[in-house]
């Protein structure tokens, strides 16, 4: 079966057609969206990402090259399209480790994290012998068995109940659940999965420094999907958006200083 993907390149904010690809997205008016300011939990995503890629540091040299740009194939055309990854490490010149960093209190969103991993590897596949790839997840109120079965005999329970991360896990054999990075499968096929609890993250950066005020929030009506969900774009237009992994700080940056005023 043919790739959907190909001509990969591992870039830095630095690239010259990257930086000329984020001007254009700067320029363009299309892309202009007015919504909702983002909310603590929204924040504090963002912040993880920011507190576990220094604690990996400690044990790893990081790369600056964690843009991903490569041609996606439709039919007979093909779209320059760029992705940023969490965190990416180069073990030797054929291997390399990719960490995806995720906060949520759904064990369902590992099955996103699963399809942004497989594309990922599909991509630089063509570049590296081996990709290995981790989780790195933030549990923010994922439930036990217990709180589902307490929350069911409620009388306003959901219709269906929530899912529960060993659940999940039975449904994705692909993952393996690890301690501690030193228990990594060496298998590039099997996707690690290392938690930590809100306070693992406390106690790596201080409370202060994060967006934890998350209880007055949860009783708002969440977000549109268009400010849920992260973005990334094609240079077949600059108005074309489509969900995947999020792009890189420049561009969101760049993005958020041209929105449109909200709507009052």
């Amino acid at each position: 079966m043919t790739s959907r993907f190909s001509r990969p390149r591992l870039i830095d904010e630095s690239d010259r057609q990257y930086r000329a690809f984020v001007a254009q997205i700067m320029l363009s008016k299309d892309n202009h969206r007015a919504i909702r300011a983002p909310r603590a939990r929204d924040l504090f995503g963002g912040e993880v990402e920011e507190a576990l890629r220094s604690w990996l540091s400690q044990s790893y040299l990081l790369s600056e090259r964690r843009i991903v740009e490569y041609l996606e194939h439709r039919g007979r055309s093909a779209i320059t399209k760029y992705r940023e990854l969490d965190a990416v490490v180069f073990e030797d010149p054929k291997r390399i480790h990719v960490f995806e960093i995720k906060a949520s209190q759904k064990a369902t969103s590992l099955r996103r994290a699963i399809r942004q991993l497989h594309d990922t590897r599909e991509i630089l596949n063509r570049l590296f012998a081996r990709v290995y790839t981790t989780i790195l997840l933030v549990d923010t109120g994922i439930p036990t068995a217990e709180e589902v079965a307490t929350l069911m005999r409620a009388p306003e329970a959901p219709p269906e109940p929530p899912a529960t991360l060993a659940e999940v896990l039975t449904q994705l054999p692909q993952i393996q659940l690890i301690e501690s990075l030193e228990q990594r499968n060496p298998d590039s096929e099997v996707v690690n999965l290392l938690c930590f609890s809100v306070d693992d993250i406390i106690k790596l950066v201080g409370a202060e420094q994060l967006h934890l005020d998350w209880d007055a929030e949860d009783e708002q009506e969440p977000l549109p999907p268009e400010a849920q969900q992260t973005y990334y774009y094609s240079t077949e237009s600059a108005g074309e958006a489509t969900a995947d992994n999020p792009m890189a700080e420049a561009l969101k940056r760049a993005l958020a200083d041209h929105q449109d005023p909200p709507l009052s």
